[in-house]
């Protein structure tokens, strides 16, 4: 039995398979239906990555003479993946994206003719929502909180 999922968001696509031959059967599938309606992929875009609980060597896949790279981590509509499974990464650049924020609105935050409300105001709608954002898929370890708690 070969689990495969294609999920798809735009011109985004991405392919969970269990094995490497059922990924290799669900890409030459996908690739030969977009052919016949006139879609052609982006051989620079289209990455591969393994999840796997050891290291494991980086080999590149050879698929109907299409090369697929493998990466340890690519970035999905905004959501950091990576072959550990570990949401750190993206917790550390959703919080380095809200500090940048925070300092392209510093002036804002310390004007003394803004008032507080106004200054929560704008925090909870544009600062906390990029902090916070995809945060339903993570897995919060104690140290993963301790970092969102300062937002």
């Amino acid at each position: 039995m070969q689990l495969t999922h294609l999920m798809a968001y735009a011109d985004d696509m991405l392919i969970t398979a269990c094995t490497k031959w059922s990924l290799m059967d669900t890409f030459q599938q996908l690739k030969s239906d977009s052919l016949e309606v006139g879609l052609t992929m982006n051989k620079k875009k289209t990455k591969y990555l393994k999840c796997a609980k050891k290291d494991i060597k980086i080999e590149n896949l050879n698929i109907i003479n299409s090369y697929i790279e493998q990466v340890k981590q690519y970035k999905y509509l905004g959501s950091i993946i990576n072959d550990t499974n570990s949401f750190e990464e993206e917790v550390k650049e959703t919080i380095a994206l809200g500090i940048k924020t925070y300092y392209a609105y510093l002036k804002f935050f310390k004007s003394r003719l803004v008032t507080k409300g106004s200054k929560l105001k704008l925090y909870r709608t544009l600062i906390r929502p990029i902090v916070t954002y995809a945060s339903e898929t993570w897995v919060l370890k104690e140290n993963i909180i301790q970092k969102l708690l300062v937002f």
